[in-house]
């Protein structure tokens, strides 16, 4: 068996997320612990209690399911399923950063609160939207994201074949969904999501985030990466470095890097953290691949067993 880790990103989030592990390990407790430290808020209370809007904001978001992604891998290294290769969808990319040893957890959940406030400060809200296509290849995406003429839209997440994510301005990314309808495409849909990711409306978000991490010292990673902006593996930490702030403000590849997993003889697939949005994605990209879900003790325990048996 070769098997990968993955990070469920933004959109994965409920209100009760890694409450189920928190409740029956020592372990996952005292990751929260550390994170509220570091953030200065109960980071576990707004998890487990919410309120929907509060969860929902970009900068809570992307530490809460971080430190549920986290701890979801933690419980799966000390029972010792290891990994050949580790990647993230968008957000989730920097929870392989504490679990590849390249940064502290502590590190990791404070870069993540600082890129959602970038992020949300980078575009005013009810300015910029993104949308799922569904049943369109990329090409005929990225002509109708090049034919639009009212504003700025463009493919944002190639996910898995006929799932395209796209973003831009609001009113560009409206006219998009309608002519991928009229082009035959199954579904529009708008996402609930605050800030447009993965365009060239993030280039001010990106700038302020290089700056960040240049102020921050990474370790080479003790398994190899395979990041969004490139669905390359990386062990260079200057070249992860690099590739976190591209990957805001261009479009995310996870389809081809579930490609270059399998390619790479990985026959099965962990996500760790809240949901099973990405097990789904994969089942579409490759049927061959064993995919596992590990968000609660149910998941973590039927995961290990199978796996050692």
């Amino acid at each position: 068996m070769k098997a990968a880790f993955v990070f469920p990103g933004q959109g994965s989030q409920y209100v009760g997320m890694g409450k189920d592990l928190f409740d029956n390990f020592s372990e996952v407790r005292a990751i929260y612990k550390e994170a509220s430290e570091a953030l200065g808020y109960d980071i576990a209370g707004m998890s487990f209690n919410g309120p929907d809007e509060e969860i929902n904001k970009t900068f809570r978001t992307q530490p809460a399911v971080l430190t549920a992604s986290y701890s979801a891998y933690f419980l799966l290294k000390t029972r010792g399923v290891n990994p050949v290769f580790m990647a993230g969808h968008s957000l989730g990319e920097y929870t392989t950063l504490p679990a590849a040893g390249v940064l502290s957890f502590k590190e990791a959940v404070m870069l993540t609160e600082k890129r959602g406030r970038f992020m949300q400060e980078a575009v005013p809200e009810g300015k910029g939207l993104m949308a799922a296509i569904l049943g369109l290849e990329r090409a005929q995406v990225d002509g109708i994201c090049d034919s639009v003429k009212n504003g700025y839209v463009s493919s944002a997440n190639y996910n898995s074949p006929g799932q395209i994510v796209i973003a831009g301005e609001k009113h560009a990314v409206e006219e998009a969904m309608s002519l991928a309808k009229a082009a035959g495409a199954k579904r529009a849909l708008a996402l609930a999501v605050s800030v447009p990711s993965h365009c060239k409306m993030m280039s001010p978000a990106s700038q302020r985030l290089s700056e960040l991490l240049n102020a921050l010292e990474f370790n080479t990673p003790h398994v190899p990466i395979i990041n969004n902006a490139d669905a390359k593996i990386l062990i260079n930490p200057a070249e992860i470095k690099e590739s976190l702030v591209r990957q805001l403000n261009s479009p995310l590849l996870w389809e081809d890097s579930v490609k270059v997993m399998a390619e790479k003889g990985v026959d099965t697939i962990i996500e760790a953290g809240p949901g099973n949005v990405l097990s789904g994605l994969i089942r579409r990209i490759n049927k061959d691949l064993r995919t596992f879900n590990v968000g609660d003790t149910k998941g973590l325990e039927e995961t290990v067993k199978i796996l050692a048996g």
